[in-house]
């Protein structure tokens, strides 16, 4: 028996990372003049709603602390809301200035975390704050002009309307029920918090733990739970990063990769999930932010190929992806290359 065609593409990619690459003399120019400017890191803003109840409360706080951790750790700046004492301005009014200046402040990701209780009417969802609720809506209208990659987890009840209406190309959302109707306490939060930065999430062994990395052991250690207590599961986590506002449940995925077929022909969930990795390993570390850039787009070009495979002919598609392939080993080369030499 032949091989497969993943085999085959494996089989493809080893031949092209191992062979001898040409290297542009230009491409060794940008890589020296971008590594000493690559120092953006990302803004995490972890937002502690409403507890109800002190029980809730320290329970938050503490998945607050992971969140703060996994920041020191990555180097990447933490912005708390919602720990201190209730004062003026509102945690509302905290949170719409803080995105208003954190917004313009750099081109790295802005993380937003909603850590507490939501609510769903039947038209607006809501997450609960100290004072004045934020809904759907809000967070829409003050983030629509953000350039900054924007990653948006809420990890509250109800929750699931914030991803059908922040969806967006380039985004990903997250959020811990399928639907508003899922209104009962979620404990997807703390299992999130706590694979953000763990190393036993890392699930393609290639020593970072990736935001979808993390959704997905979250997702599973969610079920573990309601199994082991003999109960109903009444929460369900969605991830929506490929713009379509529908979002895509863990038990969709074989591994790290989506194996239900978009509505419309978009492009599966996950892909553009896995790029994000708020612990970056050393290799990671070493690539400049515009070679980081660059691969993430080749590789998304990749993944888009993968899933139309059937489109194009054999000799078609190795051919689109051996160039694809091609351009990534380049950069991964450069990034060897330049490295040994700075030593």
């Amino acid at each position: 028996m032949g091989p497969s065609p993943l085999e085959r593409d494996a089989v493809k990619t080893k031949t092209i990372f191992v062979a001898g690459v040409l290297i542009p003399f230009m491409a060794a120019s940008i890589i020296y003049g971008a590594r000493g400017e690559d120092t953006e890191k990302p803004t995490i803003i972890v937002v502690v709603g409403a507890a109800g109840s002190p029980e809730y409360g320290a329970q938050f706080a503490q998945w607050a602390v992971l969140w703060q951790e996994a920041c020191a750790k990555a180097g990447a700046t933490f912005v708390p809301i919602g720990l201190d004492n209730v004062g003026e301005p509102n945690d509302r009014t905290t949170l719409q200035n803080t995105l208003s200046r954190e917004s313009q402040q750099s081109p790295a990701a802005l993380w937003l975390v909603l850590i507490g209780h939501g609510t769903f009417d039947g038209r607006t969802a809501k997450f609960n704050l100290r004072g004045p609720d934020v809904s759907t809506d809000d967070l829409s209208e003050w983030l629509e002009a953000s350039p900054r990659p924007l990653v948006i987890i809420n990890t509250a009840s109800s929750s699931a309307p914030f991803l059908n209406t922040l969806s967006t190309e380039g985004r990903v959302v997250i959020t811990a029920t399928k639907s508003g109707y899922e209104q009962n306490y979620t404990r997807f939060g703390q299992y999130l918090a706590e694979a953000i930065a763990h190393p036993q999430a890392d699930l393609d062994k290639d020593g970072q733990t990736s935001l979808l990395e993390s959704f997905l052991a979250a997702s599973k250690r969610t079920n573990e739970f309601y199994s082991a207590a003999g109960r109903l599961v009444t929460e369900h986590a969605l991830l929506d990063d490929n713009g379509d506002g529908l979002g895509t449940r863990a038990d969709w995925f074989r591994g790290i990769r989506p194996m239900q077929k978009a509505e419309g022909g978009a492009s599966l969930d996950g892909y553009r999930a896995h790029q994000y990795h708020l612990v970056p390993s050393e290799f990671e570390n070493k690539l400049p932010a515009q070679l980081r850039a660059e691969r993430d787009r080749l590789e998304l070009e990749v993944v888009k190929l993968r899933d139309a495979k059937e489109s194009f002919s054999e000799e078609e598609y190795y051919t689109k992806l051996e160039k694809l392939l091609v351009e990534i080993a380049q950069i991964y080369e450069l990034t060897d290359t330049t490295d040994d030499k700075l030593k």
